[in-house]
């Protein structure tokens, strides 16, 4: 789904509704450019809230599962919020 962020923000957020394996469904913020998301994909879920979008508690962690990262160079810093590991250069 797209949601538009509260005032003064304007953009579309991407945002999905997850089933957790309690049986509780959220509504779940998609971060970064791009996304290979399909219905029955196994994500990995953290908190943290949107700012700008009322509602949206948690993230999805790029790199886990099916949500793989879309970056061609992979991260050197900032890595635990992708799920990547350290590169071995």
């Amino acid at each position: 789904m797209i949601m538009s962020p509260k005032k003064p923000n304007s953009a579309k957020r991407k945002i999905t509704k997850v089933r957790i394996t309690r049986g509780k469904k959220i509504n779940v913020y998609i971060p970064g450019q791009g996304h290979d998301l399909r219905e029955y994909s196994n994500v990995l879920v953290r908190g943290g809230r949107v700012k700008d979008l009322p509602g949206i508690q948690y993230h999805l962690v790029k790199g886990k599962f099916d949500f793989s990262t879309w970056e061609r160079i992979p991260r050197r810093n900032r890595r635990s919020k992708y799920g990547l590991s350290k590169p071995k250069f």
